[in-house]
Parts: structure tokens; C-alpha cells; sequence
């Protein structure tokens, strides 16, 4: 479906939760957040019924995001229930890798189609400063777990005014040997007015004029640009007329979001 920029609108971001094991420096304040009850998510019914009619509308990938989905409980259940759904052409997830050695088989078997991993740095004491506690043997085992039953793996590497370039050499090298694709995010804060770098040697985030997005926030919330305040209330009895006011409503640039912490929303 085309946003009123002609937009080809084909990726829909889900946020299964606002939870996470980590408290990353540009993802989460040091204090945390105030935890949502487990009845303030949405369940895994109404994030299917979501998802089925972002479909019909033409959406063709998905991707699961948090906090991180993989403390959501029941999750594979979730990925089974999507992965069924027809006319969906990708499914994929965005996880910190802490729990991958557990859940990557299981998710496989599900129907997940790809990972994303994020890993900043491949220091661990740099990477535990980074997540404020993270143990990276913990993400080096749960990528070889992913890689061992054949997902195709993206590794997410934030960089940072203070990313070295010896850290990217040795990400790049670490990503060639493993046969992993290396994608670059500019570290950005989403309080601050977006900003688009023309000599761009980052995947992400893509140019405003690119982008094929909308966001499904775990508490029922849609969110048109990752830069806005705007949020679009889900209405349960019409979830089609909820995703096109979503679409319709995505402005032509971001600008920022003082609303939310980038743990709420995936990225």
C-alpha cells in the first residue's frame, strides 16, 4: 500500500515487548523502565490478527523486535502462528543473541526466516560496558547455534563517536569468516531531530525518502514513523481502517520522538 508520499509501504515491525535482559547506554536509562503488566500487551491472537491484515494489505516482511522478543514468553508460538500466515514472504527477528544457543533450533523449526544480531563490539569488556553487564560468550555461542540449523545471519553493529577503527576491521573479518552479512547503524537518539548523513557509509537508518515501514508497539499502538510522536490507537473491531490511518498518516521526514525509549519500539 502507498503512503500520500507514494511510498511503497511492505514492512511492518513488531515490538512483542518492552522487556529486556540488557540495559544497552543508547537503547535504555540506566533506571529502566516501568514494567508493563502482562495484560497491558497484546497477546499473541491479536498481534496474528495484526499481522494477517497488514498482509492483505501488502505488507510482505515482518520482524519481531522487543526490548528482546526471546524473554517474551511462548514466543515461538508467536513465530509459528506468523510464519503460517499466506503471502507472507519474510519473517524475521532481532534479538541480542543471549538466548539463541536455547532457542535457535525451535525457531527454525517454527518458520523464522533470518536473524539479526546485535553486537557492538567484539571486546568483552567494551561489550559489557556497552550493555552494562552483557556476556558476549553468551552471543558468540548463540550465533554459531543460529548458524549451525542454517539461518541466514545479519549482525547489527552501532556505531558510535566512540567506535574504533580496529573494532570495525575486526567485525568485518569476524563477518567474513563466519559468512555473516555486517550491517553499520549510525548510533542516533530518538529525542534529537533526525539527521541524513550524505556521505553515508551506514546500512541503517535508511534515507527518510526510503523508507517502507510501520510500527506495531507490544502495548497496541501503531507507530507510522520511528521519529514521531504520532502513535495510531488499535481498534480491535476495525484493524484494517487502524493500519491505513497508520500509512496514511507516515510523515514525508522524521523529525523526533520524546515519547518513547528505543527499548519500547524495536528500533
Amino acid at each position: 500500500m502507498l503512503d500520500s508520499y507514494k511510498r511503497d509501504i511492505t514492512y511492518l515491525r513488531i515490538s512483542v515487548t518492552d522487556r529486556c535482559n540488557l540495559r544497552c547506554l543508547y537503547c535504555m536509562p540506566e533506571v529502566g523502565i516501568e514494567k508493563k503488566d502482562h495484560q497491558d500487551c497484546m497477546s499473541f491472537e491479536e498481534i496474528a490478527a495484526v499481522a494477517r491484515e497488514a498482509v492483505s494489505l501488502g505488507i510482505t516482511k515482518i520482524r519481531l523486535t522487543g526490548g528482546e522478543p526471546l524473554v517474551r514468553k511462548g514466543i515461538i508460538q508467536l513465530v509459528s502462528m506468523l510464519s503460517e500466515i499466506e503471502g507472507l514472504k519474510l519473517l524475521g527477528m532481532t534479538t541480542n543473541g543471549h538466548f539463541l544457543e536455547q532457542y535457535a533450533p525451535d525457531l527454525k523449526k517454527a518458520g523464522l526466516s533470518s536473524l539479526n544480531i546485535s553486537l557492538d563490539t567484539l571486546d568483552p569488556h567494551r561489550y559489557a560496558h556497552l550493555t552494562r553487564g552483557g556476556d558476549i560468550s553468551r552471543v558468540i555461542k548463540g550465533i554459531e547455534a543460529a548458524l549451525a540449523v542454517g539461518f541466514p545471519v545479519k549482525l547489527n553493529m552501532v556505531i558510535s563517536s566512540e567506535t574504533t577503527q580496529t573494532e570495525m576491521d575486526q567485525m568485518k573479518a569476524y563477518c567474513s569468516e563466519k559468512g555473516i552479512e555486517l550491517q553499520k547503524i549510525r548510533e542516533y537518539s530518538l529525542k534529537e531531530d533526525k539527521f541524513q548523513n550524505e556521505e553515508i557509509i551506514y546500512q541503517r537508518p535508511p534515507p527518510c525518502e526510503q523508507c517502507n515501514r510501520i510500527r506495531l508497539l507490544s502495548s497496541g499502538r501503531i507507530k507510522p514513523c520511528l521519529h514521531s510522536d504520532q502513535e495510531i490507537v488499535l481498534n480491535a473491531n476495525n484493524i484494517r481502517s487502524s493500519l491505513v490511518e497508520a500509512i496514511q498518516n507516515k510523515p514525508r521526514c522524521g523529525s523526533s520522538c520524546s515519547t518513547r525509549n528505543m527499548v519500547e519500539i524495536g528500533g
